[in-house]
């Protein structure tokens, strides 16, 4: 895979704190307590996520949103600076609290309680659009937490489109699991769209995967399903290429979807193959579950090489 510059990443989305009791034997239920091995507090949503995710293997991110005037403010954007990400545009609002999402988290699965607060009152008419003109790619996530911002997806996408940009999506989970809105809107400009598999079947309504990933690949240049420790499929220009993963001992797998992205995006725009691009977001997946929380098992480039060089190629294609 050709290295090129480093790309530049516009990323508009939601901010919040994880916290991560880890450990959890199975999840609780009201009226009843269970043990944690440990509890982590750390850097939480898809967006931030993804974004630490792109800086490590060696992505320029602007991140665009807002938090509260609060603790948990100042340690979400504190954690985006370390990484090198610009946080010059995001607000803070004095009116509002920061977003928290509480996470019961075994090794193989979690559960989410999620309190949106600034998330949901972000608007896009609280940022420049012009700042895509400096940029590459845009990438798009939480489409039914962000209400604020959910109306402009679409145009947001389409003047991104219009301005050279490619651009990635991943809706994440309807909480309703309707999956109402404007979502075809917002496919009719999309390159790359990640969904797991109960995302895929409840967004096309077909009841086995194979079926919903040919329904996403008429939609979309390119459609992903993530299959959790299995790996990933996707389907491009028809065709279907499946890559089975890698095996680690997992310790949490909060945002290893959102890592998995990191890894495929940052391959798809260094002009990798599909084989490349679901090899290195399945690397980046399992990379992050070895420690608690989303992004501090993240790898780096140097790490990310290390590890796939151990590694065989699990892709194969089918028609």
């Amino acid at each position: 895979m050709r290295r090129l510059r480093a790309p530049r990443v516009l990323v508009v989305g939601e901010l919040n704190v994880d916290v991560i009791a880890v450990g959890v034997q199975q999840i609780p239920v009201m009226d009843s307590e269970v043990i944690a091995k440990d509890c982590q507090l750390t850097l939480g949503s898809a967006s931030a996520i993804f974004s630490v995710g792109m800086a490590r293997l060696g992505s320029r991110i602007t991140f665009i949103g807002q938090v509260g005037a609060d603790t948990f403010g100042d340690f979400c954007v504190r954690a985006l600076k370390r990484e090198g990400i610009s946080t010059t545009h995001v607000l803070c609002k004095r009116d509002e609290k920061t977003g928290v999402t509480i996470s019961p988290s075994g090794a193989s699965d979690r559960a989410l309680i999620t309190y949106p607060g600034a998330i949901a009152s972000f608007r896009a008419a609280d940022f420049d659009t012009s700042l895509m003109k400096r940029h590459d790619h845009l990438h798009l996530t939480s489409y039914y937490l962000q209400k604020g911002l959910q109306p402009a997806f679409p145009d947001l996408f389409k003047k991104a489109k219009a301005e050279g940009l490619t651009t990635s999506f991943d809706p994440n989970s309807d909480p309703n699991s309707s999956w109402s809105g404007d979502l075809d809107k917002v496919l009719r400009n999309t390159d790359v769209l990640f969904v797991n598999e109960r995302e895929a079947r409840e967004l096309t309504g077909c009841q086995e995967s194979a079926d919903a990933l040919m329904s996403l690949g008429r939609l979309v240049p390119c459609a992903v399903i993530k299959l959790g420790r299995r790996g990933a499929v996707a389907i491009r220009n028809g065709e279907v290429i499946k890559h089975r993963g890698f095996k680690v001992d997992a310790v949490d797998t909060t945002g290893a979807g959102d890592s998995f992205d990191a890894g495929f995006i940052s391959a798809y725009l260094n002009r990798g193959s599909i084989e490349d691009c679901l090899r290195h977001g399945n690397a980046c997946g399992a990379l992050s579950t070895q420690r608690a929380g989303g992004t501090p098992g993240q790898p780096t480039r140097i790490q990310l090489t290390a590890f796939l060089a151990t590694q065989k190629n699990f892709a194969s294609r089918s028609i």
